[in-house]
């Protein structure tokens, strides 16, 4: 049972520690904290804006679906169907606006970030690469140059001493036209 409970709690734990829930985390709290630059936005410039062609506040447009839409003055309430799509209209607004606000100054930056510092590191890993290939290179240049002078010395000596590198045996390179 008190497996069960450490292995519950570990799993918690880990559930908590990864990556993607403190981003959510983050994004949550920004959202929050956004809201109110948003809703300023919108009443302070979009609704204006509106206002230049009708009503200043989006939420007073509606229409009439059924009946005549009228306001009971006394009671304060709707005779008829009433549609509030001016509300819509706001929201749809307010979501574009926090849409567009968070791509450009927080999205966009980020993955042009993203993409320089992987290409950075791409470029650092091209870079060691070639190192270890242009090493690699030269020691293979410097085997062949021994075996073909290994092996034109041991044809000149009359065969002996013929081997591959590192299998002892053979002229040293500058010896055998002394012999």
């Amino acid at each position: 049972m008190s497996e069960k409970k450490v292995s519950l709690l570990e799993g918690f734990k880990a559930f908590l520690m990864r990556g993607n829930v403190i981003d959510l985390a983050v994004a949550v709290v920004i959202g929050a904290a956004f809201t109110n630059i948003v809703n300023a936005v919108v009443k302070g410039v979009i609704n204006p804006v509106v206002g230049a062609f009708g009503t200043q506040d989006l939420d007073n447009y509606s229409s009439c679906l059924q009946g005549p839409c009228t306001k009971d003055p006394a009671t304060g309430e709707m005779d008829g169907i009433e549609i509030l799509w001016g509300s819509v209209l706001s929201a749809t607004l307010s979501f574009l606006i926090t849409a567009a606000v968070v791509y450009f100054l927080m999205v966009l930056p980020m993955a042009k970030y993203l993409a320089r510092r992987a290409a950075m590191q791409a470029a650092k890993e091209g870079v060691q690469e070639t190192l270890e290939v242009s090493e690699l290179e030269v020691l293979k240049e410097i085997r062949d140059a021994l075996v073909a002078q290994r092996g034109g010395g041991a044809a000149g000596a009359g065969g002996s001493g013929a081997g591959g590198p590192g299998e002892g045996g053979g002229a040293l390179p500058g010896r055998d036209g002394e012999r």
